[in-house]
């Protein structure tokens, strides 16, 4: 439940990140609120609810403190916290989706929510195709009548492709789709696509929303309210719900988001403009640079680029891999967005349900998830590395 009271509509960005939800504990006056480690609450008699709990998978008050965040960041009325992104993706697709609907998403969509659709909803009788996300014309013919969802991806996991949300939006909806925006990597600091025309916004909140590598979780962002009924209840009746601790790690991690995101961005940007030059550099994938073929509609629609590259390495698989294996500040490692520098072989590690489709990652290409250690040391740790190739 998301209490409207605790948002904080008027106030900035930075502000909400820290205060919305987050009200002081009324008993000790506490700045933190706690964590409310209980799985069940006591009723002032039979289905006397104090503050509508009742059981922990119903509603927690930690995990309502996330929620009402998470709400207020993303300029929406309604939020759900999950125990993963794919189980907030699970709960939307199936609050959303009957057999013989169809989900259209983009050509290099993250390899697990791709995986998620194919293996789990297709042979339930959904539909799933994929196009090119940043050519409207190429999605617009791939709509078909029983498209259900567009499923945008921006910047896309892990070629940084750009979807300019405001046109996308425009034909998913002309269409009767809904609209739904993965905002995992840029976060609602950098990008917030309801602003923009989408109906939902999906986030791994393990990501740059916890920011420290030490939590698992997932959120479906939403304003209709029938729907996010209907996503309330598979939060309730399937139970892929966040736990207690994890939300309060989320809320702890995104108090600081913005000036993390701040530091990430400008880290990534210094990078991606030095290693561009560099022999054994074939391609920089950042939307900041100015040749980036999205430059324009991310500088629109983001405020920052963000702290996700690809590279491109001249000598195929073999150089790439040897890159990924021979950084030492950059950290070989799933996942992204913590405060720590990490790399990654997309072919064989997050994309690797996806390989020898046609969505699988070109084998030359490695991933940086661009932490906010000093930038000299990381592009010293990179340099360094590029130069043994």
């Amino acid at each position: 439940m998301t209490h409207h009271t605790d948002r904080l509509d008027g106030y900035d960005f930075n502000t909400r990140a820290i205060h919305a939800g987050q009200a002081f504990d009324p008993t000790t006056g506490a700045v933190v609120p706690p964590i409310y480690m209980s799985s069940t609450f006591v009723q002032d008699g039979i289905g006397g609810f104090r503050g509508g709990y009742e059981y922990a998978r119903g509603g927690n008050p930690t995990r309502d403190s996330l929620q009402t965040m998470l709400a207020s960041l993303e300029g929406a009325k309604h939020a759900f916290s999950f125990a993963s992104g794919l189980a907030a993706e699970d709960a939307l697709l199936r609050a959303v989706l009957k057999p013989g609907d169809h989900v259209l998403m983009g050509n290099d969509v993250y390899g697990g929510t791709h995986r998620l659709v194919n293996r789990v909803h297709v042979p339930w009788g959904v539909g799933l195709s994929t196009v090119e996300m940043s050519d409207a014309d190429a999605v617009r013919d791939a709509i078909r009548p029983e498209t259900r969802v567009l499923w945008l991806e921006t910047p896309s996991n892990p070629l940084m492709k750009i979807t300019d949300i405001a046109a996308l939006a425009a034909i998913g909806h002309e269409a009767g789709a809904l609209v739904v925006v993965d905002n995992t990597f840029a976060s609602p600091y950098l990008q917030r696509p309801m602003s923009f025309g989408a109906d939902v916004v999906v986030h791994s909140t393990t990501k740059y929303l916890g920011g420290h590598s030490d939590v698992l979780g997932g959120a479906v962002v939403l304003d209709d309210d029938e729907l996010a009924a209907k996503v309330g209840f598979q939060q309730f009746g399937a139970g892929a719900v966040s736990s207690p601790m994890e939300a309060w790690l989320t809320v702890r991690g995104i108090k600081t988001l913005p000036v993390r995101m701040d530091r990430h961005s400008a880290n990534a940007g210094t990078i991606a403009e030095a290693v561009q030059r560099h022999p054994k550099i074939e391609r920089v994938y950042y939307p900041g640079l100015p040749d980036h073929p999205g430059h324009a509609i991310a500088a629109k629609q983001m405020h920052g680029f963000g702290g996700m590259l690809s590279l491109a390495v001249r000598g195929g698989s073999d150089a790439a891999r040897k890159l990924a294996e021979s950084t030492t500040l950059f950290q070989l490692a799933e996942s992204l967005g913590g405060v720590e520098s990490l790399i990654g072989y997309p072919s064989e590690m997050t994309h690797a349900s996806v390989k020898g489709t046609e969505l699988a990652v070109p084998e030359n290409v490695v991933r940086l998830s661009v932490g906010i250690e000093s930038v000299d040391d990381l592009l010293a740790d990179l340099t360094e590395a590029l130069d043994r190739l």
